[in-house]
């Protein structure tokens, strides 16, 4: 498959950004160092240039019935500038994509979709789309910056009008950036310390790009890499399609019943939904290392009888606790907060404990 390329390769070439094949694009996976920029995040201000996702428009006066048709969520309970996490059910008891669905106003929708599924969310949208709402694929054409931290806010405050601490989590506006009009800022994001996504035309991505890192200098504003990106993910307990969920999954092992509602027919929602009444026989968890050791995807996790109870989906070590934490599938009898599992690591069983997501909390 082709390289492609995010608009502001070059920007990141010059700062001197590690770049590599990410979801088929060249993307900066560090710039400095990932624990360095873990903690800018964490501490102050970073900005993530995931202008890899995709962004679909769904407009029209079928646009709310395709999309409940296709997601797990109620979308119809979206007012007017809110956003809502959900999911493409498949029809074989896995997720096609999990998705934030974004309600411009009525009959006007943009979904925005992980990077390596563009094509086949599409294909999948497509297949259902039997009474012509109007869809359209604008992931070329949209620069996404997303801009996290508590120093965030302020930051971006200063190059617009509209007031950011009116705008509530999970809620957005268009309003000027940095001059330029019709620039979505979204309080949403993927790392759990706060701020805001903008997606903006990638005509004037560099100027934004730019402005950010101007308004930002006092706070030593960063950018951050793909790197960064895992780690602060992975201590909130956030979902990666690819690793914690995929074809294979279902809402429900995965932990996603509450965006996953029996209000309306969706994709296999009946089988869902008698899934949800008989109970799954594995979940996926929050694992914290009592162990000196680091969890890596595919490790088996055993229980203290050393038999095979599943796997780690998501491992790392944790900057801001020092020690390993992870994500993975394990039998429910083994799934509850508290019950103490063993992580093969180089043929060693290394003691952890099921904890509550955000593991840093």
């Amino acid at each position: 498959m082709e390289m492609k390329f995010v608009p502001l390769n070059a920007v990141h070439e010059k700062l001197g950004a590690k770049m590599v094949p990410f979801a088929g694009y060249n993307m900066p996976v560090r710039y400095s160092s990932d624990i360095e920029e873990h903690m800018t995040v964490r501490n102050g201000a970073g900005v993530f240039d995931v202008s890899h996702m995709g962004e679909f428009t769904i407009k029209g006066p079928h646009a709310l019935d395709l999309i409940q048709r296709v997601t797990s969520n109620d979308a119809s309970k979206l007012v007017d500038g809110q956003a809502q996490y959900s999911c493409l059910p498949n029809e074989t008891g896995g997720i096609v994509d999990d998705l934030i669905v974004y309600k411009v106003k009525d009959n006007d929708y943009l979904l925005v979709v992980n990077a390596s599924n563009i094509e086949k969310d599409w294909n999948w949208i497509s297949k259902f789309n039997n009474k012509g709402a109007e869809m359209k694929n604008i992931s070329d054409d949209i620069c996404l910056f997303a801009v996290q931290g508590p120093k965030a806010v302020g930051v971006l405050q200063r190059l617009t009008s509209t007031d950011l601490s009116a705008i509530k989590y999970y809620h957005f506006a268009a309003g000027e950036l940095a001059g330029i009009p019709n620039v979505i800022l979204s309080n949403t994001g993927y790392t759990g310390a706060g701020g805001f996504e903008v997606y903006v035309n990638k005509t004037n991505a560099e100027k934004v790009w730019q402005a950010i890192f101007d308004a930002g200098k006092d706070e030593g504003i960063k950018p951050i890499g793909l790197g960064a990106r895992d780690t602060l993910r992975l201590e909130m307990g956030f979902c990666l399609y690819g690793n914690d969920i995929d074809d294979t999954t279902s809402p429900l092992e995965g932990g996603l019943g509450w965006i996953t509602k029996f209000t309306k027919v969706f994709t296999n929602s009946t089988n869902i939904q008698n899934q949800k009444e008989t109970g799954v026989s594995r979940k996926l968890v929050g694992f914290k290392m009592i162990d000196k050791g680091i969890p890596r995807h595919d490790y088996p996790i055993k229980d203290s009888a050393g038999k095979v109870i599943g796997k780690v989906t998501s491992g790392t070590q944790s900057p801001m606790l020092g020690i390993g934490i992870g994500l993975g599938y394990v039998t429910t009898a083994n799934s509850a907060v508290g019950t103490e599992i063993f992580i093969d690591i180089r043929n060693k069983a290394l003691k952890a404990i099921v904890s509550k997501t955000p593991l840093i909390s």
